[in-house]
């Protein structure tokens, strides 16, 4: 992958994460919050962009968003799937994980 098609998949990535942050903000305010890791006052920002901001922030060659999970634990859970025996049990451990993280950061 070339340097150009890197940057035009970034930029889709960006347009993707913001249309699905704004769809997600208005269906359900709460569970965006938590789903997207961002604060109150990133949520009232993204809500209230226009298309052509959507698109015009979309367009940085910036990663929008971004890795929430940074403990080797966390990671450890997610990527030994079949390897414990109850997968289930495991993302379930891993989602509380990443709940608590979450209320960490608010």
């Amino acid at each position: 992958m070339n340097a150009d098609q890197m940057l035009n998949e970034i930029r889709e990535a960006n347009l993707s994460y913001l249309m699905l942050a704004q769809s997600l903000i208005r269906a359900d305010r709460e569970q965006a919050l938590f789903r997207l890791g961002i604060s109150e006052e990133t949520a009232t920002l993204i809500n209230m962009m226009t298309p052509a901001q959507v698109l015009k922030i979309a367009s940085s060659n910036t990663l929008l968003c971004r890795m929430r999970v940074d403990d080797d634990l966390v990671w450890s859970l997610l990527t030994n799937h079949g390897k414990t025996g109850n997968d289930a049990v495991t993302r379930l451990h891993a989602s509380i994980l990443m709940a608590g993280r979450h209320q960490e950061a608010a």
